[in-house]
């Protein structure tokens, strides 16, 4: 019970007598969070504040925990994801799951009862080399997982910039972009400077000793000379992508509104 539509079509069945006072009452008694064991309050309101349900962030908790806050998900939202989960949780997760996917580069597990609503427009996610791809991959990923369509283009760093140069409608053809680099960072800055559409810059701790476990290159994306590039925190791709569906989504609410 997360969706305004799901909560109008309760009131309506109380106002004309399909579904009881009572039975109301007891499918809205969680609706703003619900206790599970004694660990959690899994946050049941946080798709009708924001657009999207709470997801599950999985380092430090048990598989058990993350299967119980899962199973208590899975009725009041459409996609139920874990992020940073090991492949040895998710075996785990998914004896008590079944049903549980696994994206392994990604590293996010994800319970889908049915699809996403989608999310007009395109999100074009860029990585700076092979070893940014995990990060990458869990924007990807996430993205998808919110309703919205992802194109992808790896390894195309400034060390070789024929490779974005020969790619170019990638960058053309997005409407909010992701880019993910490590080691200096210098690949949001070059995109930046091609693209006429918000650019979402993901610092990773890929890189020698001097790259700071990324710290070198979030202050070379915060310090970029292009405008209209944002910074999120290193190694955060699940960050990056719910900022890009939400820049999507009041997109295309401005737009609808222009048009009404």
């Amino acid at each position: 019970m997360t969706h305004p539509e799901q909560i109008r079509s309760l009131l309506q069945a109380v106002a004309q007598g399909h579904l009881s006072p009572d039975r109301a009452l007891e499918n809205l008694k969680d609706l703003a969070f619900e206790k599970v064991g004694d660990f959690a309050h899994v946050d049941h309101h946080r798709a009708i504040r924001t657009g999207f349900p709470e997801v599950i962030w999985g380092p430090g908790k048990t598989p058990e925990q993350i299967a119980q806050i899962m199973e208590s998900m899975r009725d009041r939202a459409s996609v139920v994801m874990a992020t940073r989960v090991e492949r040895e949780v998710y075996d785990w997760i998914q004896q008590m799951v079944p049903q549980v996917e696994y994206f392994d580069r990604a590293k996010i597990c994800a319970l889908r009862s049915a699809p996403p609503q989608p999310i007009p427009g395109t999100i074009g996610i860029l990585s700076a080399g092979t070893a940014d791809l995990p990060v990458a991959e869990e924007a990807a990923i996430t993205a998808e997982l919110s309703g919205c369509s992802v194109k992808r283009l790896w390894d195309v760093g400034v060390a070789g910039i024929h490779r974005l140069l020969s790619n170019r409608h990638v960058i053309a053809d997005a409407d909010v972009l992701i880019v993910v680099a490590g080691m200096e960072g210098a690949l949001p800055s070059v995109v930046g400077g091609l693209a006429d559409c918000p650019v979402i810059a993901v610092p990773t701790s890929v890189g020698y000793g001097a790259s700071f476990n990324g710290l070198a290159a979030l202050l070379g994306m915060l310090n970029s000379c292009a405008a209209g590039i944002g910074v999120v925190n290193i190694d955060n791709g699940f960050g990056a992508a719910m900022l890009a569906a939400q820049i999507l989504r009041t997109a295309n609410r401005v737009r609808d509104r222009a048009r009404g």
